[in-house]
């Protein structure tokens, strides 16, 4: 895992731009702790910081190799291949060689040897920009389901890119600037950001399963991958013994490092599915790592947090032989760490629930370089009520804003005007549906399933994946999502939703499919959502904050933000108040509004 960065420009002599990529790259270096490289040509100039995981002597970057034109090929690249043995071997056959044990350069070799269409044949989570000197012609690909970021912008007909918007926005020529659709999607959907858009004028995402050609004709993004739709004729037992088999193959190939590994174990039957098979699977020493948070006001007093996470993880690892880790996070790290999911995202995050994964990852950093991690099930298996409950099923938008309220609720009315958040939040709704496959002849409830299932995976997935990815990489610590392997999701995609929960049983598929690896206790304990700090004491703190910044004069939220219905809600209705999440959880809504403020002090609207 690491940070790259770069700049493309056909009509300038980039050699002499050192300084400018340096500073570019040095804005990734918490991503990639262990090196730093720039590489200039003419027309291109790469940097990476390098986080070493495989082949630690030689996987140093940005790497070149010699193409079949005598001009040499560079690749910055961020991520791991999964399948990269494999594929050395079939290059091998063909005659290739190898000068390092690296995924880094059979990634170049696979180039030289097929072409665009060796993304095709990459399993991994992954996001690189290749240079090919030859054709004068740069590659931005990212992997399928988007688990590494990669945005982009053509700044003064050039191209600048890198993993963080910090990395393009180093630039001279890119300006830290929001107009009226930024703002729509931090305030009519935060929840279901569209596939591609940066929120920052003029930067865009390479989206999942996408990749970008860029030359001096100009750029193209072109998508190699998506779900398709297919019969599914096993039943239950056939499909439980293929999810079993998928994932023993999965794990088995995210293990592979030269550093120590890890996993996270919040006793919940995704990441101790995983972590059990990690354990069967890893011949060294693995161990687990959990994160306890300030507890709810009582039992009871958290819906989607009904049991908490430590007896369940703490059994687990005693079943499997494994040293367990606790992170501890108490409400005064929550409070002086506001912005710590804003200085990572360079957006407004999820306060303490960004808060405490960082602390979390720091405490793993401690111990491993890699940890495993049980994200992307629920999308997988149908463990969100969201997907199951008809309320939020026939919800006329994104299932999961069922009765939920977005923040631009607390818009000012002239902006609202402009932003027009109901009619964004609609056309954005029908361009998601526009996407999702089906099978002629299905009824409508199939259909149905299959558009929430693939809502799931293009419009809510990438927010946990986001958040995973930036307070990881925040500690240089890479966290692995064997339940984000595509093929699972290509599966998954075409299984009825009857069959993940077989007996009325949320995610039993996944529960049936790993039940001879854990406690019963475990198998059958109902989902826990990640923990969230219900401390009255963190909440009445933020609340401070928050009115204290209604009586500033000069605070930038309120060029957006009506200050009296700001005022309102903080003081009277926090359990309606709206916040960038679909939990009813007032502390994040707070959060919100201080982020949002802090960010806006530093970026120009532009309506």
């Amino acid at each position: 895992m690491c940070g790259i960065t770069g700049w493309v420009d056909w009509t300038r002599d980039l050699r002499r731009q050192r300084p400018v990529i340096t500073d570019m790259t040095r804005t990734q270096s918490p991503r990639g702790p262990d090196a730093e490289g720039v590489l200039l040509f003419e027309h291109a100039a790469l940097g990476h910081r390098r986080l070493a995981v495989i082949d630690i002597e030689g996987g140093a970057q940005p790497m070149t190799r010699t193409g079949r034109h005598g001009a040499p090929v560079a690749v910055t690249f961020s991520g791991e291949i999964y399948n990269f043995r494999e594929l050395r071997a079939e290059l091998g056959a063909a005659g290739w060689s190898f000068t390092t044990r690296s995924d880094t350069e059979v990634l170049l070799v696979a180039y030289l040897q097929w072409g665009r269409d060796f993304v095709h044949r990459l399993n991994g989570m992954f996001a690189f920009a290749l240079w090919d000197e030859h054709e004068q012609r740069l590659l931005l690909v990212r992997d399928r389901l988007g688990i590494k970021p990669l945005y982009y912008a053509e700044p003064g007909g050039g191209v600048v890119f890198g993993s963080e918007p910090k990395a393009l926005l180093a630039h001279p020529e890119m300006a830290a600037e929001v107009d009226v659709e930024g703002i729509a999607e931090l305030m009519a959907v935060p929840r279901a950001r569209t596939p591609g858009h940066a929120v920052y004028r003029g930067m865009r995402e390479v989206r999942p399963g996408c990749l970008v050609v860029a030359d001096a004709a100009g750029l193209r993004e072109t998508r190699y991958w998506q779900v398709e739709a297919r019969p599914h004729t096993e039943d239950f037992g056939a499909t439980t013994d293929r999810v079993r088999s998928l994932l023993t193959d999965i794990v088995r190939r995210q293990l592979v490092a030269d550093v120590p590994v890890g996993t996270l174990l919040s006793g919940g039957i995704d990441s101790s599915a995983i972590t059990a098979m990690a354990a069967r699977e890893f011949a060294g020493e693995l161990t687990s790592h959990s994160v306890s948070v300030p507890a709810p006001a009582g039992p009871g007093s958290d819906a989607w947090r009904p049991s908490p996470d430590e007896p369940y993880a703490k059994l687990v690892a005693e079943r499997l032989g494994l040293k367990h880790f606790v992170t501890q996070v108490d409400t005064g790290s929550l409070v002086e760490g506001i912005d710590r999911g804003l200085r990572a995202r360079d957006l407004p995050g999820w306060g303490d629930l960004d808060t405490s994964m960082y602390h979390l990852f720091r405490g793993v950093r401690e111990r491993c370089t890699v940890a495993l991690s049980g994200e992307s099930a629920d999308e997988m298996f149908g463990g969100y009520a969201w997907q199951t409950d008809e309320r939020f099923v026939r919800h006329p938008s994104f299932p999961w804003m069922y009765g939920r309220h977005q923040p631009e609720r607390l818009l000012r009315e002239e902006v609202r005007r402009e932003v027009r958040p109901r009619e964004y939040e609609a056309e954005r709704y029908r361009q998601a549906l526009a996407e999702v496959p089906h099978l002629d002849g299905e009824d409508a409830a199939r259909r149905r399933e299959r558009e929430v299932f693939h809502l799931g995976l293009t419009r809510w997935l990438g927010a946990l994946l986001d958040r995973k990815d930036r307070m990881s990489m925040a500690v240089g610590l890479e966290v692995r999502v064997p339940f984000a392997d595509h093929r699972l999701a290509e599966y998954l995609y075409n299984v009825p939703a009857a069959l993940k929960a077989e007996g009325g049983m949320e995610k039993a598929l996944l529960r049936r499919a790993c039940a001879d690896l854990l406690p019963e206790e475990v198998v059958n304990r109902p989902k826990s959502a990640y923990p969230a700090s219900r401390d009255p004491g963190y909440v009445a703190s933020l609340q401070r904050l928050v009115l204290d910044l209604v009586g500033e004069p000069g605070a930038p939220l309120f060029d957006l933000m009506d200050r009296e219905k700001v005022r309102t809600a903080v003081t009277s209705g926090l359990d309606t108040l709206p916040g960038p999440i679909t939990a009813r959880t007032s502390a994040i809504g707070l959060s919100y509004l201080l982020e949002l403020n802090q960010w806006l002090t530093g970026v120009r609207v532009v309506t």
